[in-house]
């Protein structure tokens, strides 16, 4: 009965502290609690992708309100980035050997920089996503959609969860 008792409360009291340990917000983080967004600098041909894709990631900020959008003078931290490819291939064929699917890659290279220390709380060059299409029922402007919807979700991600 006494090991029974002394399990049970060990359990507990590791149970406890691995709880009390884990916390949703990054310690990476630290003070920061509001972050600017400038225009993505475009290193490719593309027009208009820096644009979407900079709307997107300050929109997908204030719908996740962990850190508040605010102008460069007023932020804790700055989210600088650039386009640097662009890429539009086959992706699969029909046995007719015609082009049935797209693939549309997009990378970026990202900062995400502590105004006051002047420190990158993350940086990674080279991040890259992609968006399939069916060229006979979309667009390539669908596959562009896809990649860009997926590089602003890992963006908000490695920003505000850490990974």
């Amino acid at each position: 009965m006494k090991k029974a008792l002394s399990w049970a409360v060990v359990s507990s009291l590791l149970v406890s502290v691995a709880c009390g340990i884990y916390t949703f917000s990054p310690s990476a983080l630290g003070s920061v609690r509001s972050l600017a967004i400038p225009l993505f600098e475009n290193e490719t041909t593309e027009s208009g992708i820096r644009e979407r894709l900079t709307d997107q990631l300050a929109q997908a900020f204030v719908n996740d309100n962990t850190l508040k959008v605010v102008r460069e003078q007023q932020a804790d931290a700055i989210m600088h980035g650039s386009v640097v490819s662009y890429v539009l291939d086959p992706y699969s064929y029909s046995q007719a050997e015609v082009v049935s699917e797209y693939i549309c890659r997009i990378g970026l290279n990202v900062t995400f920089v502590n105004r006051k220390t002047g420190k990158a709380i993350w940086e990674e060059k080279g991040m890259t996503n992609f968006g399939i299409y069916n060229p006979a029922t979309e667009t390539e402007e669908d596959g562009k959609a896809r990649a860009v919807a997926k590089l602003v979700e890992d963006i908000l991600n490695k920003t505000v969860k850490g990974w």
